[in-house]
């Protein structure tokens, strides 16, 4: 019997980084997380930096037996958009909604006016709620778990926003899809850190402003 190495917490918070990728829905299986991956998985949104503790994103599950009234709004949203949509478009925009086995969809909180956190601007909300997002996924993915985030059009049409009784404030970013991982994918290679990473260095004899 081989012996695994023991890692430490910074090897291990390392690995899991850089470990986690993207699974599509289409490439993840049955059966998902179960209840009590559910509620770490949610947990770990609970975590994320909240400037004003405001709580910035809601998080609603869509579960199996509504897959087809979302499907339904998905091809509603579709013939909206281009109402010369063949029948075979919209059986496959409608089939989208069946794919991933624990399927969520995230909304931000834009505020309002007189609201607790108002003055909390967009840009850090959605900050917020990306950082919660992302804990969600590694959590996900040290269970064991594939996981991907979804958008499309169809997040901010009329047909979904009336069938999830989204208030005016609220803005629908994407979907977070979970299972396991059915059909594994060569992971994409990361991108240098020189990509995207400088050191700010002002010019010789010039002040700051």
């Amino acid at each position: 019997m081989q012996d695994h190495p023991v890692l430490d917490r910074g090897q291990w918070a390392q690995a899991l980084i850089q470990g986690r990728h993207s699974t599509s829905p289409r490439r993840l299986g049955a059966p998902g997380p179960d209840a009590a991956q559910q509620q770490l998985i949610l947990a770990a949104a609970g975590a994320a930096p909240d400037h004003g503790r405001i709580l910035p994103w809601r998080l609603i599950e869509v579960p199996l037996d509504q897959r087809a009234r979302l499907g339904a709004a998905f091809a509603e949203a579709l013939l909206e958009r281009d109402p010369q949509a063949t029948a075979e478009q919209l059986a496959q925009a409608a089939e989208k909604a069946q794919r991933a086995p624990w399927l969520l969809l995230a909304l931000l909180r834009l505020g309002h006016a007189g609201a607790v956190g108002a003055e909390i601007p967009e840009h850090e909300r959605l900050l917020a709620t990306g950082a919660a997002l992302q804990n969600m996924l590694l959590q996900a993915s040290s269970l064991g778990l594939g996981s991907s985030l979804t958008s499309g059009q169809a997040l901010q049409s009329g047909p979904l926003r009336r069938l999830f009784g989204l208030a005016e404030e609220e803005k629908a970013l994407c979907f977070v899809n979970f299972g396991h991982v059915a059909q594994p994918r060569a992971v994409r290679q990361r991108p240098a850190v020189a990509d995207y990473f400088s050191r700010w260095a002002p010019e010789p004899g010039r002040e700051s402003p």
